[in-house]
């Protein structure tokens, strides 16, 4: 688990970015890696958690809610509040790809939003509508799996950084 309730969380693409940003570990840079079409944008702040990795190979994915959009490269202290759990098919390969949803801890529009069943059903439906549909325009697909509170998020967390201690051994 995690000692806190921190979280650390590595902006790649700002919330209204058409451009989706991703860091490359071995440069130290980000790059930009597609351009969405004209009328879809992120929704919300897009990172990862350092030191993780998730089930699709890179770092776990984390939304991140708050007020005004980060920039990439921006280092956000974060609580989790949940988890969608996703599986995703690229190039014929199924793979897990779960995004952590998180709250920014000096907001305040989402400053009382402890579970992400706070949000709301359909606010949480939506949130899975954008991943289905990002991974769509590039011919993948996405399913949401379920959606957990922050239990779950914590362990989905403390997962990816197992994974990524043992990748580093080998």
């Amino acid at each position: 688990m995690l000692k806190s309730n921190k979280l650390e969380v590595v902006i790649e693409t700002p919330k209204g970015s058409r451009n989706k940003y991703a860091f490359d570990p071995k440069r130290k840079i980000f790059e930009l890696k597609k351009v969405l079409p004209a009328g879809m944008s992120f929704p919300y702040d897009f990172g990862f958690v350092p030191s993780t990795r998730g089930g699709d190979g890179d770092p776990i994915d984390v939304l991140v809610l708050m007020d005004e959009p980060a920039f990439p490269g921006c280092v956000l202290n974060c609580r989790p509040i949940g988890v969608i759990e996703g599986e995703q098919i690229s190039d014929g390969r199924t793979q897990r790809n779960d995004r952590v949803v998180a709250v920014q801890e000096d907001n305040h529009s989402y400053a009382a939003i402890a579970h992400i069943d706070d949000l709301g059903k359909p606010f949480v439906r939506e949130l899975g509508q954008f991943f289905t549909n990002y991974h769509e325009l590039w011919g993948d697909t996405f399913t949401v799996l379920g959606v957990r509170g922050p239990h779950d998020a914590h362990k989905c967390i403390d997962d990816g950084r197992k994974s990524a201690r043992k990748r580093k051994r080998r």
